[in-house]
């Protein structure tokens, strides 16, 4: 059995994978790299492949960072239910048949890392320069 340490450091590695390769489809939609868009680029503002890819680089990033995971990763999770049944479900029951492998497995991997957080490597995970100063400060043998 793994310990609790590494399963948090597995996780850690977990959300931060997934949450690049998201930010990478958001940034290869929107800014036209690493290969560009599959398929029309949208134009600024449409509904719903732009602000699918808002979510996805912006997502992806919080996700990846570990800053707002949970619910950068529900709303995550989300776009890609609303993905699968909008623009794949009507092509074929399963997401071999209509293409919605990607969808199926993000929503999926986000809904995961919703439920378990980000594990042990994250931002949210530091020290706050805030707290230590007030531990400093309460810890201080002057302040008795």
């Amino acid at each position: 059995m793994p310990s609790a340490r590494s399963e948090q450091s597995l996780l850690s590695l977990f959300r931060i994978v997934v949450g690049l390769l998201f930010a990478c489809h958001g940034a290869a939609t929107l800014f036209d790299v690493l290969g560009g868009p599959h398929g029309q680029a949208p134009s600024t503002g449409q509904w719903s492949g732009w602000w699918a890819a808002v979510i996805q680089l912006a997502g992806g990033a919080l996700v990846l960072i570990g800053l707002g995971t949970r619910p950068a990763a529900l709303l995550c999770s989300g776009s890609m239910a609303y993905a699968y049944f909008v623009h794949h479900q009507a092509d074929g029951l399963f997401p071999l048949q209509n293409g919605g492998e990607n969808a199926a497995l993000f929503c999926w991997a986000f809904l995961l890392i919703a439920v378990l957080g980000p594990g042990r490597w994250s931002m949210a995970a530091l020290p706050h320069p805030s707290s230590s100063r007030r531990e400093e400060v309460s810890n201080d043998p002057g302040n008795a």
